[in-house]
């Protein structure tokens, strides 16, 4: 059943009110009182308000598309945060973007909701943290004057297999 144009009123001015007597004077109706509570006790204005208040709540309540929006934009440092900074003359407001423990956290929480890419950024990690500490270990054998003292190979010691060559010749 549809609503007449002053059923809707009295059922929008509801939504916002909460109060039946008044809805209803608002919306135009003789006796206030009485058809306040009528309207009320109609399937169709019943369902109606029903309808519009799941409407109104499902907007207050973020989504999953809606968060992991803002999860991005805050890894990409599109969001920008207001900051009170101190300044000679006072106190100034800034707008800056999210430290990077802040874009670190984001991407992370990003890639728990893409379960599929678990293994591959893992191996991913393991790669570059090999390649860091091979890197590292490689610095520390540098000497003062900048040559290094042995050549390495990753997992093999070259010096010592070029030293096992030399003695047995």
């Amino acid at each position: 059943m549809k609503l007449t144009p002053k059923q809707q009123k009295f059922a929008d001015e509801y939504i916002k009110s909460g109060n039946a007597t008044e809805s209803a004077r608002l919306s135009g109706y003789k006796q206030p009182h009485v058809q306040g509570s009528q309207n009320l006790e109609k399937l169709s204005v019943k369902t109606y308000i029903d309808e519009r208040m799941a409407e109104i709540k499902s907007k207050r309540v973020m989504g999953y598309t809606e968060a992991v929006e803002i999860l991005t934009s805050i890894a990409r440092g599109e969001l920008k945060e207001t900051v009170v900074v101190g300044t000679p003359i006072g106190v100034e407001e800034v707008k800056k973007e999210a430290d990077l423990k802040t874009r670190i956290s984001a991407l992370k929480e990003i890639m728990k909701r893409y379960p599929g890419n678990d293994k591959l950024v893992e191996q991913q990690i393991r790669k570059l943290s090999a390649e860091a500490d091979i890197a590292e270990a490689n610095a520390r054998e540098v000497t003062d004057n900048g040559t290094a003292n042995e050549i390495r190979i990753i997992g093999f010691d070259r010096k010592a297999e070029l030293d096992e060559r030399s003695e047995t010749s």
